[in-house]
């Protein structure tokens, strides 16, 4: 009897980070966006040819827009910001996470039915690392968006502080300091090329919303995806010069020191290896050998006969 090593891949799926390592977060220093008093958007065009995701392209069939002029003013400064800290955009989208929670919990204390069932009434934060796709995602319980919130407040309505941000980097301010001015979630350019928002509100049906900060993003219904039940979903296409952030020790860190201030549970996704002794009895072990042997011995057979037949030919 002997001890044969396997290595094996043990994924642990939703390694729960309880309240004692990441505590509690009211957005870092970020201010949340609100989302009342919507206008009409303007859609500037039909959809790609190209169906998204892993393309980093428009979806087939979603509905074009034009950033606003300020926001695409914002964006740039984001994306030409060669000496921020690139890591606050974890703590503005965890921000963000946490008001759209907080929003649901609120509605809830005046109709319970707002909050859902099983699943949907679990208000927590989760986040999950795709190395394969080089992606990040960060979801929630939230309140969710309807596609007019993923149109306005995402790129053709500038919020009041899109103009203060911009006017205090002009100044020489600190991007760091975005989520002060209600705009955080556009420091997720600073790691991403790419990013989709998936949302679905209790007062419509599931969409997407898409951009790669070329002054143009898209909107359509989400009909590829699980259905969320209520909330928001973020996935970040990793930059090139972002691979630090494909690291779940690297996330980990960050969630730590950005939850300084979070009521709700965050939850990660982390995968692990580890070996594992695996006892084989001398019976299977035999077994085996004389599988072999009598492989072996059917392969010798079959090449005599084939000498024959060449020798009598």
């Amino acid at each position: 009897m002997f001890a044969l090593t396997r290595r094996l891949l043990v994924i642990a799926l939703l390694c729960v980070v309880s309240l004692s390592c990441f505590s509690s977060l009211s957005g870092g220093n970020g201010v949340a966006p609100s989302f009342t008093g919507f206008a009409a958007a303007s859609d500037t065009g039909g959809g790609s040819s190209i169906s998204g995701g892993d393309s980093k392209e428009f979806r087939s069939g979603s509905q074009k827009f034009t950033f606003q002029a300020e926001v695409n003013r914002l964006m740039d400064i984001i994306i030409n910001s060669l000496y921020s800290n690139k890591d606050i955009f974890l703590r503005e989208l965890i921000s963000n996470a946490s008001d759209a929670l907080d929003k649901i919990r609120f509605l809830a204390l005046t109709d319970a039915s707002a909050l859902g069932d099983g699943d949907d009434a679990e208000l927590e934060i989760r986040i999950s690392l795709d190395k394969e796709k080089n992606m990040i995602s960060l979801r929630d319980r939230g309140v969710g968006m309807t596609k007019e919130h993923l149109v306005q407040h995402l790129g053709t309505i500038a919020k009041s502080g899109t103009s203060a941000f911009i006017e205090q980097m002009q100044k020489g301010g600190d991007v760091n300091l975005i989520g002060q001015f209600g705009v955080g979630f556009y420091s997720v350019y600073l790691v991403a090329d790419f990013v989709e928002v998936i949302s679905k509100h209790n007062d419509d049906k599931q969409h997407i919303w898409e951009s790669k900060a070329d002054g143009s993003f898209a909107v359509s219904e989400d009909t590829e995806n699980e259905p969320l039940g209520r909330g928001t979903q973020i996935n970040i296409y990793l930059k090139d010069d972002a691979a630090e952030y494909a690291d779940q020790d690297k996330l980990k860190e960050l969630v730590t020191k950005y939850s300084e201030f979070i009521n709700f549970p965050i939850f990660l996704n982390t995968t692990s290896e580890v070996s594992e002794e695996v006892e084989i009895e001398d019976g299977e072990e035999e077994e085996d050998a004389e599988g072999d042997s009598e492989d072996d011995s059917e392969d010798d057979a079959e090449d005599s006969e084939e000498e024959s037949e060449e020798e009598e030919s």
